[in-house]
């Protein structure tokens, strides 16, 4: 029997026993600037910060949020080493990367990943109900790529953040909806 839940080439049926303890803990978006870039993550999306770490001597600093329920929240460690082990063990972390003087620099910006040449494309945000989710983004005037029901793909969205990455948004259940 298969470890796997679907077919392709290229797939391993037996990986080192050491993998099996392996999370996938972040992905790392750089920014330019903090400010817009937080409150977009935190109260339009409504990620929490867990975790910022500043490297003066390098001129950077890390962002990382996620998506905790009240009581995940309050197990967050107050105490600043134990909350470094918390984020490093948690699944599905959003980095921001700030490198300090971008936000003063008004020609600057980043690569989103999907103009020429294409290699990022997006990050996904599921939501309970995509049409509900788009409607609210609307409201607070957020950036869309695609509506639910905008090109052949019916009942996803995309949005940009502040600095033009995608977001894809979804509803968990949508496609087998859509196959009933």
């Amino acid at each position: 029997m298969s470890r796997h839940f679907e077919k392709a080439e290229g797939l391993f049926e037996h990986p080192d026993e050491v993998t099996h303890e392996y999370l996938f803990n972040q992905t790392m978006l750089r920014i330019k600037d903090p400010k817009p870039s937080l409150d977009f993550y935190t109260r339009v999306l409504g990620m929490r910060l867990v975790r910022k770490l500043d490297f003066p001597e390098m001129k950077f600093s890390l962002y990382f949020l996620g998506y905790l329920s009240e009581e995940e929240a309050g197990d967050v460690p107050g105490n600043d080493a134990k909350r470094l082990t918390f984020t490093f063990g948690r699944e599905a972390m959003l980095e921001l990367t700030h490198n300090w003087g971008t936000e003063d620099e008004p020609e600057f910006s980043y690569h989103d990943g999907n103009a020429e040449p294409q290699g990022f494309g997006h990050i996904g945000i599921t939501v309970p109900d995509v049409y509900a989710a788009a409607e609210r983004f609307e409201k607070l005037g957020v950036s869309f790529i695609k509506r639910p029901d905008d090109g052949k793909m019916k009942g996803l969205a995309f949005i940009k953040d502040p600095d033009g990455y995608w977001i894809e948004i979804l509803q968990a259940n949508m496609m087998e909806k859509q196959q009933s």
